[in-house]
């Protein structure tokens, strides 16, 4: 299948609906449901999570299930049990009260975009650590033991790079590409303008210059003391000679999944009847900001059962899914219901 949100997230939601269905017209539920489908994933949920504070009882449960992650590949079933949280941020550095002529103002007025751009050549250290004051403080650190689980998941560095078309890797010094992206926090400017950008040349000094800034965390950091930390850190880095203003546009906590919790092993249980191998453990590098809210607002824990594969290119043109993977979906999460209804009754 091709379309935007193939993969992300049409394409796994249907793949819940068809598989509720199948147990309806076979008469094999084994318990109540409820679906929730709600369309501000991309930009916080702030709706959901105000809904979910004020109406407690319309989303009582006793599991959640979520398919909007992906797993290692086909033939290496993954089962990812935590997520990173995000803040997003965007900073605008402010100087003239209007574009100025570079000729008749170049050498005596500050230009907004080379400050801003050496702002953020300041958030990495030489070991590709970020510099931002206190950023660290809440990072926990992940035990060996959970480091070596990880690593079990197939690996290979000349591939992945071959991929998408890049001639070598970075990253924080001291962990491998997949820790860089599963258990440790990260900083990506995802846009930056300001000035003349159109067809052809204009010679001023632009008057303000911006720049878009997501930041990917572990569980126990808070996206609003990260917002502040940051416009410290700008403000505090700035030079006298322009102004900078930040704003944090939305936000969510990380998240991790009990993998003792019953849920989790009915996942693992189901993931492995279907496609014949026990799943590996995995930590995603992205984020689904309402599922922590889920934990913290309503007390109910979610489990993270995905089928999305890296080539289905989400958030890319040409976004797909495979029929084999959305139609093992539809199995996996079936036999996922019988499972975890068994170990509900047995632990009750």
């Amino acid at each position: 299948m091709y379309a935007r949100g193939a993969d992300d997230n049409k394409g796994q939601s249907i793949m819940q609906a068809k598989a509720f269905e199948t147990m309806v017209q076979t008469g094999t539920l084994p318990c109540n449901v409820k679906f929730m489908f709600e369309g501000e994933e991309e930009i916080g949920s702030s709706s959901l999570v105000n809904l979910c504070q004020t109406h407690k009882d319309l989303f009582a449960a006793d599991i959640i299930l979520v398919s909007d992650t992906s797993m290692i590949s086909k033939e290496t079933p993954s089962l990812t049990y935590g997520l990173r949280g995000l803040a997003h941020i965007e900073v605008t550095v402010t100087g003239p009260n209007r574009d100025l002529h570079s000729g008749l103002y170049g050498g005596s007025v500050a230009n907004p975009i080379n400050i801003l751009c050496k702002l953020i050549a300041s958030l990495h250290d030489e070991n590709n650590r970020i510099s931002v004051k206190g950023f660290y403080d809440d990072v926990e650190a992940v035990s060996k033991q959970e480091r070596n689980e990880l690593s079990r998941a197939p690996f290979d560095i000349e591939a992945y790079k071959k991929s998408i078309d890049i001639p070598g890797i970075w990253g924080e010094k001291g962990y491998t590409p997949s820790e860089r992206t599963g258990i440790r926090p990260s900083l990506d400017v995802n846009g930056i303008w300001g000035g003349y950008t159109a067809e052809g040349t204009k010679t001023i000094i632009p008057s303000q210059a911006h720049a878009k800034i997501s930041v990917r965390l572990v569980p126990n950091q808070d996206h609003f003391k990260v917002a502040e930390l940051f416009a410290r850190h700008f403000q505090e880095n700035a030079p006298e000679y322009v102004r900078v203003s930040t704003q944090l546009h939305h936000g969510g906590y990380g998240y991790v999944t009990p993998t003792d919790h019953i849920g989790y092993k009915a996942a693992v249980h189901a993931l492995a009847k279907v496609y014949g191998v026990s799943p590996i453990p995995f930590r995603s590098g992205g984020s689904i900001p309402v599922i922590s809210n889920f934990d913290k607002v309503l007390g109910i824990k979610s489990i993270l059962l995905g089928f999305g594969l890296q080539e289905n290119a989400i958030h890319s043109p040409n976004e797909s899914f495979p029929l084999d993977q959305f139609f093992k979906g539809i199995e996996t999460i079936i036999e996922f219901y019988q499972e975890y209804v068994r170990n509900f009754k047995s632990a009750s």
